[in-house]
């Protein structure tokens, strides 16, 4: 008599539709779904940094797969990156979106790159909502004024008011980095992994440092520098590959 056909164990990680898309080649490992963009090298910057295991997808967004159901199950608000941990709190997979909220889970979960002590912590959360409130959209709007569709327009009224917020925000940064040598001071941390990659962005991709007046922020380019010097954030800023 032939032997019953035994049922593949599944794994906790085939609960999740985004699995289907972008099945897990290695589902004991942390899951990545993400783009290169300051946004979605946040999280594999310090993935890199923490030396943890993962496995990243590519979220392409030239095939709207952000639109796509199975994206929308992880994360209904269509912004990369997300991530499922198969080992969340209590040993149970976590799914989770926003940047800031999977900075903060990853740093608290292995105990680096985020202060003990307690008024550091929340000094250091400070920042990271100042990057999320403040410098992400507004450096994201100036962007789409100055190198996409809105550089076309003939107002230049909406490109001026975040070209001034943006030295605005740069000023803040500057001064605060006087005599220090992260946001933190001497400790590098989430905050920096949170602000620089938009710093970057600002200067590199959309090539705004001219019209920001950029050469006036000299701590700002002083510890972008180291920060991009760092080995984990030279893999971080081409994760996934495109």
């Amino acid at each position: 008599m032939d032997p019953q056909p035994r049922n593949t164990p599944m794994s906790p990680l085939d609960t999740f539709p985004i699995t289907h898309k972008w099945p897990a080649q290695h589902p004991d490992r942390l899951q990545l779904y993400s783009l290169p963009t300051p946004n979605g090298v946040k999280v594999s910057i310090l993935l890199e940094e923490l030396g943890l295991p993962y496995e990243v997808h590519l979220v392409n967004f030239g095939t709207n797969d952000q639109f796509t159901p199975e994206f929308l199950s992880l994360n209904p608000n269509n912004k990369i990156p997300a991530i499922i941990d198969p080992d969340g709190p209590g040993g149970q997979p976590l799914p989770l979106f926003e940047t800031g909220a999977i900075l903060v889970y990853l740093a608290e979960k292995t105990g680096q790159y985020i202060p003990t002590d307690a008024a550091a912590r929340y000094q250091t959360l400070q920042w990271l909502m100042w990057q999320m409130g403040g410098v992400g959209p507004m450096f994201g709007q100036l962007g789409f004024f100055h190198k996409f569709a809105g550089k076309d327009y003939e107002d230049k009224r909406p490109r001026d008011r975040y070209v001034a917020e943006s030295r605005r925000l740069l000023g803040v940064l500057d001064k605060h980095l006087d005599g220090r040598d992260w946001i933190m001071g001497a400790d590098y941390t989430i905050a920096d992994i949170a602000v620089f990659p938009w710093v970057r962005n600002l200067v590199g991709f959309y090539e705004a440092g001219d019209l920001v007046g950029f050469a006036d922020f000299q701590n700002v380019a002083r510890v972008l520098a180291a920060f991009v010097a760092r080995p984990a954030v030279v893999r971080g800023l081409n994760i996934p590959a495109r």
